[in-house]
């Protein structure tokens, strides 16, 4: 075992030695393997800080939550089947209410809609960028949509009953609006709409962060921003064995209150976080297996370079080899010192592939697409060993040619 070790040890260090002979052939060689690397890190790295960011925005839904929409919460097929969406009825504020009365077996069901998006709004004392989300919400959507109230109070029963001008600000918009103070009984202003801010909800991400939410009672959302809006509902089952069993209940009543006839398909979308995150991993993982097969390409490229260069490389070291053998250097070490020689050209080239498509794709996250950093070390460890096959596959037959060479002739050559 020693004395393997102490071979393999020598035949690393006569590798190293050969490639810093031929500086820049070496340098060609690998440059190959680098771009190889350097491609499927850069696309993994970039796949996992986005893979990241959307399944944490996905599991703030929770695990006994789904939403019951129009419109399905992602779509990946042509705009000819986006169109069956979009021919759908949109479900109403009383087929949602409809829905709450019969869905007995949940803990919570809320309503929420969408009503504007990018907008601008203002204090006495500031004002906001115009990237600020108002919805309209039921107060049951807080306690189903995670959303904690850090300051003030959640919105009521009585407020959506009586469509009262009020709103709860998220912390970015409550900072924004209001730096020096707390906004809970402020007023704060869109065009000539004006609320009263009851209560501020933590930030439960950076996208938040970035955009800012301001929810008003659904009822006050519709009477200000127009009746025919899309109306989502936040369903959460009592615990998550009884998820299953909420989901089909909801699903039954709303077919009949949406009157569905039997057999034919719901006219709605029933989205839980994970299903989302199912269907996101199923995307990306076609998306990552078809661009490292491309990225492969340029390895076995580079492979067959360094298989040409180790043939060059064997010719050149022909009475080097005779040496060798005239000492008692046996087929396997020599074989061993090539293989070893190709490996080590690979991994250098790999490693410096790994750095580089990790910094560069962080930097595109980062400073781009504004997403946290990720390293993915499953793809660093498996680019770093295909590295290694590489230099194994295409080193084995110049290894091999090189411990054939007959001694006696190879000591003769000039």
């Amino acid at each position: 075992m020693k004395r393997t070790l102490i071979e393999f040890r020598e035949s690393v260090r006569m590798a190293l030695e050969a490639i810093t002979a031929h500086k820049l052939r070496s340098a060609l060689t690998l440059l190959g393997v680098l771009v190889g690397v350097f491609s499927i890190i850069l696309v993994m790295t970039a796949m996992r800080a986005m893979k990241n960011k959307i399944e944490g925005e996905l599991g703030q839904l929770g695990g006994q939550t789904f939403v019951i929409q129009r419109m399905p919460g992602a779509y990946f097929g042509g705009p000819e089947g986006f169109m069956k969406f979009l021919r759908r009825q949109p479900i109403t504020l009383a087929q949602a209410q409809a829905l709450q009365a019969k869905a007995t077996l949940a803990a919570q069901v809320g309503l929420r809609s969408s009503l504007m998006g990018g907008v601008e709004l203002s204090s006495p004392y500031a004002k906001t960028p115009p990237n600020v989300q108002i919805e309209g919400a039921t107060p049951e959507v807080f306690p189903a949509a995670n959303w904690n109230v850090i300051e003030g109070r959640v919105l009521l029963d009585s407020d959506v009953a009586s469509a009262r001008d009020v709103c709860v600000l998220s912390e970015s918009v409550a900072q924004a609006l209001f730096p020096r103070g707390s906004a809970v009984g402020e007023r704060i202003k869109h065009n000539a709409l004006t609320f009263t801010v009851v209560g501020v909800l933590q930030q439960t991400s950076a996208g938040d962060q970035e955009r800012g939410l301001v929810v008003v009672p659904i009822t006050t959302g519709l009477n200000r921003f127009g009746r025919r809006r899309d109306i989502s509902i936040v369903i959460q089952a009592p615990t998550p064995a009884a998820f299953s069993e909420t989901m089909e209940q909801c699903r039954g009543a709303l077919r009949a209150i949406r009157k569905v006839p039997p057999g034919k398909e719901e006219d709605f979308e029933m989205v839980s976080s994970d299903s989302m995150i199912a269907q996101f991993q199923q995307v990306t993982f076609a998306v990552r297996t078809g661009l490292a097969l491309v990225s492969s390409i340029s390895l076995i490229a580079a492979g067959i370079g360094i298989m040409n260069i180790m043939l060059v490389s064997v010719t050149e070291r022909t009475r080097e080899i005779g040496v060798r053998r005239a000492i008692g250097a046996r087929k396997r070490n020599i074989m061993v010192q090539f293989i070893v020689e190709a490996v080590v050209l690979c991994q250098i080239g790999g490693l410096a592939g790994v750095l580089l498509g990790l910094a560069g794709a962080n930097a595109l996250a980062i400073y781009l697409l504004k997403l946290p950093p990720a390293f993915p070390a499953d793809w660093a460890a498996i680019g770093l060993g295909i590295c290694s096959l590489v230099g194994v596959v295409f080193g084995s037959y110049p290894a091999y040619k090189a411990a054939n060479l007959d001694p006696i002739e190879s000591l003769r050559h000039e």
